[in-house]
C-alpha cells in the first residue's frame, strides 16, 4: 500500500536524460498551463540544443548538461524533484522517492534510460561507459593505461577506439567487419585506414559550460560524480553520454605514443582472469615477458590473450526498468524493455515510455526500426508528451512521421555520418555529401533504382538534380 502522497501532478516525467526534458518541453509547448513535474536523481539534465531539422526526418543537434535550474526558469510552473525513484504504484497513479516522497499523476512518463551490459560484475578492471561520471571515471583509469582492451562493436566502442591516444588498443568485435551495427562491411573497409592515420587538429575546443557544485571542505567536483545513487543493489545512473561526449575529456594514456589499435574479428570473450588466474593454454598465447606483468588478462574464442590494465565493456545497455516493475504488471519486450504501443502507451494505464527503457511493439514501418540513440530518444520523449497531452484534451493524435524512415546523424573517425533507411533498404552517408535529403525521398518514394546502378554512386553526377 502506498503511503499518503504529498501532491499530485498532471503530468510526471521520469529521468533528466533526453527523453525525459525533451518530454517536459513538449508537454509545455501542447499544454501551457500544464502542472508537470520532473523527478530527477541528479541535480544536471541533459538538453537538446542547436537543432535543425537536416531534411523531412534526419536531424542535427547537440546535446548540453545543464543544472535543472536551468529548465525550471524556462518552464516556470515546472516542479523538479531531485530524487531516485524508490517504487511505482501504477495502480494508486502515484510515484514513491528514495527520500520517502510520494507524488500522484494523472499521466505519467518513464524516460530512465538504459545502463551499460558488464562482461562481469563486480571486476575493478573492466568498465562500462553510458553517462559523465562512469567517462571520467575511466578517464582517470586511462591516464595510467598502457594498454586497454575494448570489447564490443556499437558506437560507444566506434568513438573510444578513434579517440583515446597514449596505449595501445585492443578491439574485440564480434563481427567480420567493424561498426557492423551502422553500416555495412563497404563503409567499414573505408574507415580503417582514419584508425592507422595522425588525427587531425581539433578545429576549436569544446566551450561548453561544465557545471560544478561546492562539496564539504570546500572541495570543487564534477557534478555528474555524483549522480549515482544506489539502492536495493542497482545504481539509478545520470544521463545518457551526448553526441560528442569525449570533448570534454582527455582521453589520452600512459605511454608517449599517439595512437595503436590491433582489431581482432570474429570473436567473443571467453573468460576474464588475474595473473594467477592465468591459464597455461594461455600463456601460450603471451609473450614470454608479458605474463604476469599485466593486472588482468583476457582470453578471446579466437584463442588469443592479452595482458592489459583496463576493459572496456562497450556490448550495449540494458534498458534501466527497475524499480518500476515490482508491484505491477509491465509487459516486457525480449530485450528488457518496456512494451509501448503506437501512442507510447505500456500496459499500464495512464503509463508512457519513451527512450532507451521501453520497446517499440508496434507493427512498424518496413524503413523504420528501433535503435537505442540520442535521435530516437529525443523523438520518442516528444511524441509521448504529444500523446499525453492529447489523452488530457481528448484529441486524436497519429503516429508521427520520424517512426516512418529511420535516421540518425553523427560522426565516426570524424567523418560525418548520416544513416537512413531499413535493415535492408537505406543509405550511409560518410562525408559532407549534402545528399541526405535526396537519398531520403529516394528511399521513401520506393522508386525502382536499378537502372542507375553504380551511377548512384558516381561523384561526377549530380545526383541531387537529377532527382529533383
Amino acid at each position: 500500500m502506498a503511503a499518503k502522497r504529498e501532491k499530485s501532478f498532471q503530468f510526471v516525467v521520469i529521468g533528466g536524460g533526453i527523453a525525459g526534458v525533451t518530454c517536459v518541453e513538449e508537454l509545455f509547448t501542447q499544454v501551457p498551463s500544464a502542472d508537470v513535474a520532473l523527478v530527477t536523481a541528479g541535480p544536471h539534465i541533459k538538453a537538446v540544443t542547436n537543432f535543425r531539422q537536416v531534411s523531412r526526418t534526419v536531424e542535427e543537434f547537440d546535446v548540453e548538461e545543464r543544472p535543472s535550474r536551468v529548465l525550471q526558469e524556462k518552464f516556470p510552473a515546472l516542479t523538479v524533484i531531485h530524487s531516485a525513484v524508490k517504487a511505482l504504484h501504477a495502480r494508486d497513479h502515484s510515484v514513491e522517492t528514495e527520500d520517502g516522497g510520494v507524488f500522484g499523476y494523472e499521466k505519467l512518463c518513464i524516460c530512465s534510460g538504459g545502463r551499460p551490459k558488464l562482461l562481469i560484475q563486480d571486476n575493478p578492471y573492466v568498465v562500462g561507459i553510458r553517462d559523465t561520471d562512469s567517462a571520467q571515471e575511466f578517464q582517470k583509469r586511462l591516464s595510467k593505461a598502457r594498454r586497454i582492451v575494448v570489447v564490443g562493436n556499437g558506437g560507444i566502442a566506434l568513438e573510444l577506439v578513434y579517440e583515446v591516444e597514449g596505449c595501445e588498443v585492443i578491439w574485440a568485435v564480434k563481427d567480420k567487419a567493424v561498426g557492423n551495427t551502422f553500416f555495412d562491411a563497404g563503409a567499414a573497409q573505408f574507415l580503417i585506414p582514419s584508425l592507422e592515420a595522425a588525427k587531425p587538429q581539433e578545429a576549436a575546443l569544446c566551450k561548453r559550460p561544465r557545471y560544478t557544485t561546492e562539496e564539504p571542505g570546500g572541495v570543487q567536483t564534477f557534478t555528474a560524480d555524483r549522480n549515482s545513487h544506489k539502492h536495493g543493489g542497482w545504481t539509478n545512473p545520470g544521463s545518457a553520454l551526448g553526441p560528442d561526449w569525449h570533448q570534454g575529456i582527455v582521453l589520452r594514456g600512459a605511454e608517449q605514443v599517439t595512437r595503436r589499435v590491433s582489431v581482432e574479428y570474429q570473436c567473443e570473450v571467453e573468460k576474464i582472469c588475474t595473473p594467477e588466474e592465468l591459464l597455461p593454454s594461455a600463456e601460450q598465447t603471451l609473450k614470454p615477458d608479458t605474463v604476469g606483468s599485466w593486472p588482468v588478462y583476457i582470453q578471446l574464442t579466437n584463442g588469443k590473450a592479452f595482458g592489459c590494465d583496463v576493459i572496456v565493456s562497450a556490448i550495449g545497455v540494458v534498458p534501466n526498468t527497475h524499480p518500476f516493475l515490482p508491484g505491477n504488471s509491465f509487459a516486457l519486450a525480449e530485450d528488457g524493455g518496456l512494451q509501448v504501443n503506437d501512442h507510447m502507451l505500456t500496459s499500464e494505464p495512464d503509463v508512457y515510455a519513451a527512450g532507451d527503457v521501453c520497446t517499440a511493439c508496434w507493427e512498424a514501418s518496413p524503413l523504420w526500426h528501433q535503435m537505442r540513440l540520442w535521435t530516437q530518444a529525443r523523438q520518442m520523449g516528444c511524441y509521448a508528451a504529444r500523446c499525453m497531452a492529447a489523452g488530457v484534451l481528448s484529441k486524436a493524435v497519429e503516429l508521427d512521421f520520424c517512426f516512418e524512415l529511420f535516421s540518425h546523424q553523427t560522426r565516426f573517425f570524424n567523418y560525418k555520418v548520416v544513416l537512413s533507411g531499413g535493415r535492408m533498404v537505406g543509405a550511409v552517408l560518410i562525408g559532407e555529401t549534402d545528399l541526405e535529403e535526396t537519398f531520403e525521398n529516394l528511399i521513401l518514394n520506393q522508386m525502382d533504382l536499378t537502372p542507375y546502378g553504380e551511377e548512384l554512386l558516381n561523384p561526377n553526377i549530380d545526383i541531387e538534380d537529377y532527382f529533383d
